[in-house]
């Protein structure tokens, strides 16, 4: 095998594929990185066999062949060539070289026959989003994903359609959901052509997260191909397939307060900046935030045994009857940070019941968070 590339092309998609490679592997090929070179381009590949990306670039390919190299050592070496340079890649007798300018490197390989790939079987539902709706959708509900793996069922974006609408005029939708236990995101989206009668599935969080950094270098729309079991996103030179996590996501219609009649309007701005002041005396384990509710204001309180109190009025737009409830501080703001409007919506039972924040009623995104109690 013999090619030569340009080191930023080479550097972005090594960069691409060696994320997918865990650091610590007890299978030694699951560390390495597959490179083809064939027919004008190179063909990168890994995979942690729960994930899998391809990642093509445009080479000068002088003879066609592949080999596997261990994947975070070729990105080490390609980020740290001249800038500009050509990055000459040759393979033969368990050794690949490669050379730019006056530096020489010989890395160990492993045989491509050793290579695994996710076997991807029958993807019948097919349809393509545009990136800026994919990138949407995660970034308004990846921070609710939970870590905890006993509830591995969490551990994922659930994406699923459905009718929405008023009786005898339903309009197709596509719904995305996170839920931590603690708090709920979903963003709901115009449901793309071909998606109809797709299965319910739950993205894992790993493949969430390689998406999210392709679709930043991505334009036009992303080709979605997925089965009960497996996810695939083309991307045009990136393609990433994933295996769904298998279990039953919860009924998390049955959490969106439908009742809430007390309406409080800020803005997310100084409302987020006064969560943010006050809670910097929340002590770690608690990190409640008192929110006051009077006529048209809001008084955000905290109390730490250990560092003391805080408090800041902040205006807003309420007239119901007056009460208090306690937030998570950490959980309200990654969820304020996702509000783009001039205006918070928050919609209030009592101190004991979920909460509903949007932007508007017409707002994609809508989100749910559980008090706590201060």
């Amino acid at each position: 095998m013999q090619a030569t590339i340009e080191r930023a092309a080479l550097l972005k998609s090594v960069g691409h594929v060696q994320s997918v490679v865990e650091r610590r592997n007890t299978i030694p090929i699951l560390s390495n990185v597959l490179i083809e070179a064939r027919d004008g381009g190179l063909r990168l590949m890994a995979t942690d066999l729960d994930l899998q990306i391809n990642e093509t670039a445009a080479a000068e390919v002088a003879t066609p062949g592949a080999t596997t190299v261990p994947a975070h050592t070729l990105h080490d070496i390609v980020r740290k060539l001249p800038e500009g340079s050509q990055v000459e890649i040759s393979a033969s007798d368990g050794k690949m070289q490669v050379n730019a300018g006056r530096a020489r490197f010989n890395l160990q390989t492993l045989p491509r026959d050793d290579f695994p790939q996710i076997a991807e079987g029958e993807l019948p539902t097919r349809f393509a989003l545009p990136g800026a709706t994919l990138r949407q959708i995660i970034d308004k509900t990846r921070f609710a994903i939970s870590t905890e793996e006993t509830r591995y069922y969490l551990n994922g974006i659930f994406l699923h359609v459905a009718d929405d609408g008023g009786p005898g005029s339903p309009s197709p939708v596509l719904k995305a959901a996170a839920t931590d236990g603690h708090r709920l995101a979903r963003v709901t989206v115009p449901r793309p052509e071909g998606a109809e009668g797709m299965p319910d599935v739950i993205v894992p969080r790993k493949c969430v997260a390689e998406l999210r950094k392709l679709l930043d270098e991505a334009d036009g729309d992303v080709e979605v191909s997925l089965s009960a079991t497996k996810i695939r996103f083309d991307l045009g030179s990136a393609v990433l397939t994933s295996k769904l996590i298998d279990g039953t996501f919860p009924d998390y219609n049955r959490v969106i307060p439908t009742a809430n009649d007390k309406l409080l309007r800020l803005d997310p701005k100084s409302f987020m900046q006064g969560v943010d002041r006050v809670a910097t005396i929340a002590s770690e384990r608690t990190r409640a935030v008192k929110m006051a509710l009077e006529h048209d204001k809001v008084t955000l309180s905290v109390t730490s045994p250990e560092n003391g109190t805080a408090a800041e009025e902040v205006p807003g737009d309420y007239s119901a009857a007056g009460f208090e409830i306690g937030f998570n501080a950490r959980y309200l703001l990654d969820i304020l940070h996702q509000i783009e409007g001039d205006t918070v919506e928050v919609h209030l039972a009592d101190p004991a019941a979920p909460t509903l924040l949007r932007e508007s009623g017409k707002s994609a995104a809508l989100y749910v968070l559980m008090p706590m109690r201060v």
